[in-house]
């Protein structure tokens, strides 16, 4: 089960839509849709149960659905992901995406070693599991930004369009929302 842990999120955006409870799985629907109607190449979308990162793979963690969105052709771009999340709270709609850095089997060998007593002496300044996922966004080349840069925002726009219908069909004016994305990429 995926994991969604905090210090891999480098994007994110989110909204609160108040009175449209019960929405989630339209959400969902709708923006699987409209990727697919976008023919985007090389992008897989999924529904999955999703955990809050933690020890063990957040085992024992909350789970929630999510819509989990990766592109499959740039090496580069593999270890990010990104999460869309819906669910009611309450009376409103609670509707985000965070793009995540998940590190890779040698980040994740080194981390360990570097958690170690005295070994971890050996890896400072090697790895920073605290900043990886940002580090690792400055390491992309031009083209491999333009990729990244353009996954999500498609994405973000479908994500969009269907809060857009769902917010006109029940009366509601989406054009209050915030569209701007919070982290590197600043996505709007």
């Amino acid at each position: 089960m995926p994991a969604l842990k905090k210090n891999q999120i480098v994007d994110e955006w989110s909204v609160l839509i108040r009175g449209i409870p019960g929405k989630a799985g339209y959400i969902f629907g709708t923006t699987g849709n409209n990727i697919d109607e976008t023919n985007v190449p090389d992008v897989n979308v999924e529904k999955s149960k999703v955990a809050a990162g933690g020890a063990f793979g957040g085992l024992f963690a909350a789970k929630r659905d999510c819509l989990i969105i990766t592109n499959t052709q740039n090496p580069k771009l593999r270890p990010y992901q990104m999460f869309i999340c819906a669910r009611d709270y309450g009376n409103n709609l609670d509707i985000s995406w965070y793009l995540t850095y998940r590190l890779s089997f040698r980040q994740k060998v080194l981390t360990f070693f570097r958690a170690l007593p005295l070994i971890g002496l050996l890896f400072v300044g090697v790895i920073d599991p605290e900043n990886i996922a940002k580090t690792e966004v400055s390491n992309l080349d031009f083209f491999d930004e333009q990729d990244l840069r353009v996954y999500v925002t498609n994405a973000h726009k479908c994500l969009q369009d269907a809060v857009d219908k769902l917010m006109l069909e029940l009366n509601q004016d989406p054009s209050k929302i915030d569209r701007k994305s919070r982290g590197f990429l600043g996505i709007s």
